[in-house]
């Protein structure tokens, strides 16, 4: 049998370098589509819920905004389980189905959950639905600090509130940029607000309303 393979290899010795090549090309051509990774991505079926819940503690954003999602999540078709993680301020869900489920599908059965169960979260606090990423998608965490001896153009030692306005307005509009960046999340710090105390003398005296006032605030 061996002898027979041999002699055919060596009279028609063209056909078989050509067959070579031909493989050559093949797993050249293969090699260069092959979803090759460092870590391969072994991700579920996922659909992450962020809510941002100003000036709550994590007990707070625990009680208040995680424990209701997590709620309204239970007995979803294809559900297999779900995981929290309550910060300041912060609340993130991860709604895990079964492998196999279509993920917009995923995506559209969480959306409408978190619109029946928007009545019994807290004013103010804003919900989204995270990108379609994998687990592997956060890739990098950092924090905004300032030397002691760093000041303000005014000469006045940075605040958490001048930190945070240096990471939404400064760092994360520039990193928003970069290809690849799906979204950036923002924890810590103080949001920069603006307070009005109406006076109701004065408004009757301007003969200003309650509902000028407002839409002249959003107008702003």
């Amino acid at each position: 049998m061996f002898e027979r393979i041999l002699r055919f290899a060596i009279e028609q010795r063209w056909l078989v370098l050509l067959a070579v090549l031909g493989m050559a090309g093949v797993g050249v051509y293969s090699y260069q589509r092959l979803p090759i990774d460092a870590v391969p991505d072994i991700t579920n079926v996922q659909v992450q819920i962020n809510a941002a819940v100003p000036g709550a503690s994590p007990l707070e954003t625990e009680q208040r905004v995680t424990f209701p999602i997590e709620t309204a999540m239970a007995g979803l078709p294809h559900l297999r389980q779900t995981r929290s993680l309550s910060r300041s301020g912060f609340a993130q869900i991860t709604v895990i189905f079964d492998d196999g489920t279509d993920l917009y599908f995923a995506r559209q059965l969480v959306s409408e959950r978190l619109q029946a169960a928007s009545n019994e979260l807290p004013q103010g606090v804003e919900v989204t639905l995270g990108p379609i990423s994998t687990g592997l998608g956060e890739i990098f965490l950092w924090t905004v600090e300032a030397e002691p001896e760093a000041r303000r153009a005014d000469g006045q030692p940075y605040t958490p509130t001048d930190l945070r306005e240096i990471q939404d307005w400064i760092i994360k509009p520039q990193l928003r940029n970069v290809r690849g960046v799906a979204e950036i999340n923002t924890i810590g710090g103080f949001a920069k607000e603006y307070q009005v105390a109406p006076d109701p003398k004065l408004m009757a005296a301007y003969r200003i309303t309650l509902e000028q006032l407002v839409v002249a605030l959003e107008r702003n």
